[in-house]
């Protein structure tokens, strides 16, 4: 087996395990409850509940999966999809990196730069999330001050606008038409803000289908 093919079974192999693991982890959160104090709920009542929020987050896991895996290759796509904060954190980390290094997303190159930038935002992640447990109560007055409550606000804006400048800048004729639908649709409907995880792929197909016209017309 040659190199690459055996780092893609690999990657594959370990992927599909931490899942699991993930996926077990986080169940066996309610069910050590549920053992700890003795009460367990119906079958009935498990079901009635997952039927009212469970299709939504397969619908939304799908779409992320098909959006994300090309952009982040397939040890980065494991790797962010077990850690989570993939649209606010992991995604603009790997784009970064691999436009840092000049690499092209979907290439080898690519796929391990991808899988570097995420495993590194985990890990730093990780390290200020403990720290800011063990030091909550001393920062407390600093992270609640009103001055800096309009910074909070602003980080998510600040972050995807920087990296929205380098990529509109570069292809701005493909920009224009998924940019534009998107704040006609937020500012037509500002509640859908809440719903980007599903407008992401909304905005990628827009993309391509401009990508494509203005390809046959000859403009790109």
């Amino acid at each position: 087996m040659n190199p690459e093919k055996e780092y893609g079974v690999q990657v594959h192999a370990y992927g599909r395990a931490w899942m699991l693991a993930a996926l077990a982890v986080m169940l066996l959160v309610p069910v050590s409850m549920c053992i700890y104090f003795g009460v367990w709920p119906s079958p009935l009542d498990v079901a009635a509940g997952l039927l009212g929020v469970a299709p939504i987050y397969w619908v939304v896991c799908s779409i992320e999966v098909f959006t994300y895996a090309p952009m982040l290759g397939s040890g980065g796509t494991y790797l962010a999809f077990v850690t989570g904060n993939i649209t606010n954190l992991k995604a603009p980390a790997a784009i970064n990196a691999m436009e840092a290094a000049k690499v092209k997303p979907g290439s080898e190159e690519g796929e391990v730069i991808s899988t570097i930038a995420i495993a590194t935002t985990s890990i730093v992640t990780t390290i200020i999330l403990a720290a800011g447990v063990f030091l909550f109560v001393q920062m407390e007055p600093i992270l609640s001050a009103r001055a800096l409550k309009p910074a909070f606000k602003m980080i998510l804006p600040a972050l995807f606008g920087g990296l929205s400048v380098v990529y509109i800048s570069k292809n701005w004729k493909l920009a224009i038409a998924p940019l534009a639908v998107m704040i006609a649709l937020f500012i037509a409907v500002p509640s859908l803000a809440s719903s980007v995880s599903v407008l992401v792929p909304v905005g990628a197909i827009i993309a391509i289908g401009t990508a494509r016209l203005l390809y046959k017309k000859g403009l790109v």
